[in-house]
């Protein structure tokens, strides 16, 4: 008897807060262009979301075997790309921007008897212009550059399946969600600089080049929370930026702030020992605020990082303390 196994994995694609440095912020600032609000945990109907303005691109992959007398006799790859169009704003006057899909890059990969591996590289760029430097001849273009995602998914016939994304633009952010659609893991970095000074010409996934990403899992459901209280106060938090190797807190300084992570990594470390790192939604120094007000480790950039600084009267106690109970769990 023949059983058919489907399974999926997407990545959605979005500008988070405070996420362009540079000239291209003042149109932000200006509301001209707009960042983008986090998409849910849960994925949606993604027809629906892209017509919400809910993300800037998506990559749907999705791939079926069938299995008889446990090896694999048949498979097959199905799932599409999601390409916004983008809105700019000059006073009353709305203009908008088609996205530009580029073709979808596929392949399917009969490893044995037992595995199947698909791969699947969705992107474009949008229809706006972009002024912007690039470090070859003319030096100058108003081409936006490319966005994409490189995901693969692996299945076997015996039910179990394994997803990856291998490869990303370095703008904007993305997240990844499992075959149910949840929230699973996130790419730590979204560098509005690199990406467009350097993803220009062949340097594309569609020209033989493909750029990996840094990878790392997705905060607790209380982080989220507390991070909407951050970001969604009566007031802009403050934003601090810090370079590759800067700390932002030392084991032992006296400290009342707390942070959430809006961009890049972190290393924590314990009497000079790394213990492990923090990313993008995390919120972290509660224990200085809950303790005797000093830092219980240090915090420092393993890449270019944002920070929104909270006070901790932001906070409820009894939230404080429950986050650091999941932290010791």
């Amino acid at each position: 008897m023949v059983t058919r196994l489907e399974r999926s994995v997407t990545s959605v694609s979005w500008i988070p807060r405070e996420s362009i440095v540079g000239v291209m912020e003042t149109a932000f600032k200006l509301g001209v262009a707009h960042y983008d609000a986090p998409p849910p945990d849960q994925l949606l109907n993604l027809d629906h979301m892209r017509d919400a303005g809910m993300f800037r691109f998506a990559n749907e992959l999705r791939g079926w075997i069938e299995v008889d007398n446990e090896r694999v006799v048949g498979y097959g790859q199905v799932g599409r790309g999601y390409i916004s169009n983008t809105q700019l704003k000059v006073g009353p006057a709305v203009t908008t921007f088609t996205g530009l899909e580029y073709p979808e890059l596929r392949s399917q990969e009969l490893v044995d008897d037992q595995t199947v591996r698909f791969v699947q590289t969705i992107g474009g760029r949008t229809g706006a212009p972009l002024p912007r430097t690039i470090s070859a001849l003319p030096y100058l273009t108003l081409v936006p550059p490319t966005v994409w995602t490189t995901l693969s998914l692996t299945m076997h016939a015996d039910g179990r399946f394994e997803h990856e994304l291998l490869g990303a633009s370095p703008f904007p952010r993305h997240w990844i969600f499992d075959d149910t659609g949840k929230l699973c893991r996130k790419v730590a970095v979204a560098d509005f600089h690199t990406w467009a000074t350097t993803v220009f010409g062949d340097r594309t996934p569609w020209g033989g080049h493909e750029l990996a990403a840094l990878v790392i899992g997705v905060e607790s459901p209380l982080e989220r929370q507390l991070s909407a209280r951050v970001l969604g106060g009566p007031h802009a938090p403050v934003v601090r930026r810090l370079k590759t190797g800067q700390e932002l807190v030392r084991q032992g300084d006296v400290g009342t702030e707390i942070f959430l992570i809006m961009n890049g990594l972190l290393s924590v470390e314990v009497d000079g020992e790394a213990v492990g790192q923090v990313g993008p939604g995390a919120i972290v120094g509660e224990r200085a605020v809950l303790g005797e007000g000093r830092r219980t480790a240090s915090l420092t950039a393993l890449t270019d990082v944002t920070v929104a600084v909270a006070d901790a009267s932001t906070f409820a106690v009894d939230a404080l303390q429950q986050l650091r109970a999941q932290k010791d769990t």
